[in-house]
């Protein structure tokens, strides 16, 4: 779905009076553009923001994470904060003050590392949260005899653990024989829900120490004993960014750092890779995208990821759906985000600024797209032309103490576009620029205590909230206070999600006190309360069919909007003997492929097809029985997908909250077509197939 839709939707839900406002991700997005739409931010109000010096915002811990703000509960309107002493807060939006919290989630790390910049590691990356079932999902790092990763599932209105979490990430995640190891792995970048699969990122520690990877994890909302992963087959390529995983609905998206030991032989490090549910990796070259300098980047510690994957559309380009990185090298790429290309040249570069860790923002005007970014003490905005190709021009520059992450508000989707930034550990104060000239609306004024470089504050209803070392501030447009109400309606979310497939998994077996007093606890005594060394553990070994081999496919079922598909995968119960697989043995609507790869020992195939089978509607794809033999002879496989070539109006997955919300003694809360793609390498012929390279492992 294109992402000026997904604006277009956004803007009219914000207007409505009785609309409910969500912030549930990082950037506010999945497209990661640091988006807010929101009628109270005129230019005139912004200039005249003041701090709600009445707002409490009292927390414990170091936040390295986003503020999330929910609303449709029956406490009102909160803000969640995720601390790294494991600390997770709901604070009332309108005081500041606590309405549930855990403080019992596991011990932080402190020592025993073997290397860092962060003195106490627990929950770091930005959480998320599902509407539907109403779940909150974090990382933690626990410490204890062995130091682990969890990922976790509460009931965002009472702070509950929802059955079946936390997930050990070290007992459950595994790709292509590499094992997850939590002494190596920081989650720093943002969680990402997609299509009822929570993704969470992972890179290194500050120093580069020991054999880690850049690893995403997939787990399923309904169902936190399946556990995918995938992982860079080289050693180290971290996803450092701090937005994490971006995702167009569908796909998801994360840009890998430096590897080592790859014998010349690219292994995942400094690329952008497009992973499938799961997540999956196709290992086509429309699937990834490598500057052709990446050894040299590689050999310098020159990361590309230095900051995430961000999407923009351009209308008017050619491409017009891009994805934009820029890295430690100081350029900015833009990609044809439907085709990367592999190993080539970018659709657009230039020369920008050295970037490392941030998150950046991306915006529409009168005057056309821009994208802004952090690049040390400068905050810098580009446009992008609507041309064939597009290219990248200086917008305006503007020098600004401190490492905040930008964000941008508009009033409409286009008109009165603000730069938001914190000097965070600089001058500690909030700054407001105009998105076309840099000129200052908001000059700051208030110093804030405890600000983290990287982070980025978040817009709703007239307010910016800022989440600080212990403490969460907020800034207020006049008249600008939360106004909710008890029949807020439903609002489309920028997760363009195709089937809706989540379902409430939430129990809540503890009766949270929603009154917003400083001590109130009202987890206490939740019944699934996780320990250093935590009871659940979930396996993700699938059950063995007991004769053959069965076939599944993460494209059954689905919704295909916009592009044509040409690339096919499947995954099987057992390893394929490659002597005996065919392009021919898989067919869509009888229609056999033209070509094959075999990647993950043997155990996944992707089809090619020259020229895409599917037609509009229903389409059926087909592998037929004893077609290969995979530990035994395949068993039949058929199931179906459904393609549509124009992109539909998005429709809100949310449903109306069905809790009426009862007075407390706190203050009630006052796809076009793709254009033709940039030429890749020629898929192989069906006569020779044949796996990936795969680079030798780290020593």
């Amino acid at each position: 779905m294109k992402l000026s839709l997904l604006i277009a939707v956004s803007c009219a839900a914000t207007m409505a009076a009785n609309a409910q406002i969500n912030v549930t991700q990082k950037n506010n997005n999945p497209s990661r553009d640091g988006l807010y739409i929101d009628p109270a931010f005129t230019l005139g109000n912004a200039a005249n923001l003041a701090r709600d010096v009445n707002f409490n915002g009292t927390i414990v811990g170091n936040v390295h994470a986003q503020p999330l703000y929910i609303e449709g509960g029956a406490n009102g309107p909160m803000i969640i904060v995720v601390t790294a002493s494991n600390n997770i807060y709901a604070l009332n939006a309108t005081t500041g003050v606590v309405i549930w919290q855990r403080t019992d989630i596991g011990p932080p790390v402190t020592a025993g590392l073997p290397c860092g910049n962060i003195s106490t590691v627990g929950t770091i990356g930005t959480p998320v949260v599902d509407l539907t079932s109403r779940s909150l999902f974090f990382d933690a790092l626990i410490d204890g005899v062995t130091k682990k990763h969890f990922i976790f599932s509460l009931n965002v209105d009472t702070g509950v653990t929802n059955a079946g979490w936390p997930v050990d990430v070290n007992a459950t995640a595994m790709y292509n024989g590499n094992l997850f190891s939590s002494l190596v792995q920081e989650d720093r970048g943002a969680l990402a829900l997609v299509n009822g699969i929570v993704y969470v990122p992972y890179s290194g520690y500050f120093g580069d120490c020991g054999s880690y990877h850049g690893w995403v994890v997939g787990v399923n909302i309904n169902n936190p004993a399946n556990v995918g992963a995938w992982a860079t087959t080289a050693a180290k390529g971290g996803i450092w960014g701090h937005s994490g995983v971006a995702s167009d609905g569908t796909n998801m998206f994360v840009i890998t750092g430096n590897t080592t030991g790859t014998g010349g032989v690219w292994g995942g490090g400094e690329a952008i890779i497009r992973l499938q549910a799961g997540p999956f990796w196709s290992g086509m070259p429309t699937d990834y995208w490598t500057p052709t300098n990446w050894l040299s980047l590689d050999n310098g510690d020159t990361d590309l990821g230095g900051v995430s994957a961000m999407l923009i559309d351009v209308p008017g380009a050619n491409p017009s759906q891009l994805v934009l990185a820029t890295g430690k090298d100081s350029n900015a790429y833009l990609i044809n985000r439907n085709n990367l290309g592999g190993i080539t040249a970018p659709v657009a570069q230039l020369s920008v600024g050295f970037t490392i860790g941030q998150s950046s923002a991306t915006y529409h005007t009168a005057q056309g797209t821009y994208f802004v970014f952090r690049a040390s003490s400068q905050v810098k905005a580009y446009k992008i032309t609507a041309t064939s190709p597009p290219t990248i021009v200086s917008a305006w520059t503007v020098s600004q103490s401190g490492q905040g992450s930008p964000w941008v508000t508009t009033t409409d989707g286009t008109n009165n576009a603000i730069v938001w930034v914190v000097g965070a550990q600089g001058d500690g104060q909030l700054h407001g620029y105009d998105g076309d000239t840099g000129a200052v609306i908001y000059p700051g004024g208030d110093v804030m205590s405890g600000t983290r470089k990287w982070n980025t504050g978040i817009v709703a209803r007239g307010s910016i909230y800022v989440a600080n070392d212990n403490k969460v501030y907020a800034f207020r447009v006049p008249a600008g206070t939360p106004t909710p109400t008890a029949t807020a309606s439903p609002t489309p979310t920028a997760t363009s999600t195709a089937t809706a497939t989540a379902t409430a998994t939430a129990t809540a077996t503890a009766t949270a006190t929603a009154t917003a007093t400083a001590t109130s606890t009202p987890t206490s005594t939740a019944t699934a309360t996780p320990t250093p060394t935590p009871t659940v553990t979930p396996t993700v070994t699938s059950t063995p069919t007991p004769t053959g081999c069965s076939v599944t496919s993460s494209a059954c079922g689905s919704i295909v909007v916009g592009t044509a598909p040409t690339d096919f995968i499947v995954n099987l119960s057992g390893s394929a003997d490659p002597a005996s697989v065919q392009a021919s043995d898989f067919t869509v609507n009888g229609t056999s492929a033209n070509a094959f790869i075999l990647l993950n020992g043997n155990t996944t195939i992707t089809f090619h097809f020259n020229t895409s089978p599917a037609v509009q509607g229903q389409n059926k794809m087909h592998i037929p029985a004893g077609a290969f033999d995979c530990g035994g002879p395949v068993q039949e496989f058929t199931c179906t997908f459904t393609y549509k070539a124009s992109t539909p109006t998005p429709t809100p997955t949310q449903p109306p909250p069905t809790v009426t919300p009862t007075a407390t003694a706190t203050g009630t809360a006052t796809a076009s077509p793709t254009q033709t793609p940039r030429p890749t390498p020629t898929p192989r012929s069906r006569a020779t197939p044949r796996p990936r390279p795969s680079p030798p492992p780290r020593p």
